[in-house]
């Protein structure tokens, strides 16, 4: 079995959802799902013939409403959310260092790496790392809502990020250019935002971006709180 991570693109917010599953078992993993894409999800799993053990949320997202609840429900997979999201209905609240385990000996390690939002978790798996907002190929997430923080970020990118090793793949939670994958080497040498720049440069440039607000935030924040079901549901 291919054990690349299955990239999956909703074209409505530019978000992507990853499953990963090992070659020695039908255990599967899925990263930010979309709402409006749980039938194709789902699809993908009963196709491929995997059994969903956990749902990951790499941070309580402002611009698309997460099916962690509805794919719980179906499923029987337990939620898994970065511990400061404040996202209490799931299972599983994440730290910096926890490790998931699924399949046949697969390991997911958890790094927690704030600045998009306080909370906000980064993947580690089979040499891929997943990084949501926090760092985009090219660039990175916005850093002035959701207790963001532009020193935050640049600390979990420089210090824990680009700690990693130069070939590990890096798939982001987001992209808006056409691009789908790089490596945390080219990042480091090659990213707009943070390559040869210093905390302070990076903070001013962050700050002058002066981006609109997000469109759902006011609908998707607290639904996403909820893993994307309404109270009460």
């Amino acid at each position: 079995m291919n054990i690349n991570p299955i990239q999956l693109f909703d074209a409505e917010s530019s978000t992507f959802t990853y499953i990963l599953c090992g070659p020695d078992s039908r255990e599967a993993v899925i990263i930010d799902p979309v709402d409006h894409n749980l039938e194709r999800d789902l699809a993908h799993i009963r196709r491929l013939g995997l059994t969903l053990a956990y749902v990951l949320e790499t941070h309580a997202h402002a611009d698309h409403v997460t099916s962690a609840g509805k794919l719980r429900e179906l499923t029987g997979a337990k939620a898994c959310v970065p511990s400061g999201c404040g996202i209490p209905p799931a299972e599983v609240q994440l730290n910096d260092g926890d490790v998931i385990r699924f399949g046949a000996g697969e390991t997911i390690s958890v790094l927690h790496t704030p600045g998009h939002t306080a909370g906000s978790m980064s993947y580690v798996w089979r040499g891929n790392v997943f990084t949501g907002d926090t760092l985009l190929i090219d660039g990175c997430g916005r850093t002035d809502f959701q207790s963001g923080s532009a020193d935050a970020l640049y600390d979990s990118v420089t210090n824990k990020l680009f700690a990693l090793p130069e070939d590990t793949r890096m798939w982001p939670g987001h992209d808006y250019k056409g691009q789908s994958v790089s490596t945390i080497g080219w990042e480091k040498r090659h990213n707009a935002r943070l390559a040869n720049r210093s905390r302070d440069e990076f903070a001013q440039l962050m700050a002058a971006l002066n981006l609109p607000r997000p469109k759902l935030i006011d609908v998707a924040v607290p639904a996403n709180r909820n893993l994307g079901l309404s109270h009460g549901a």
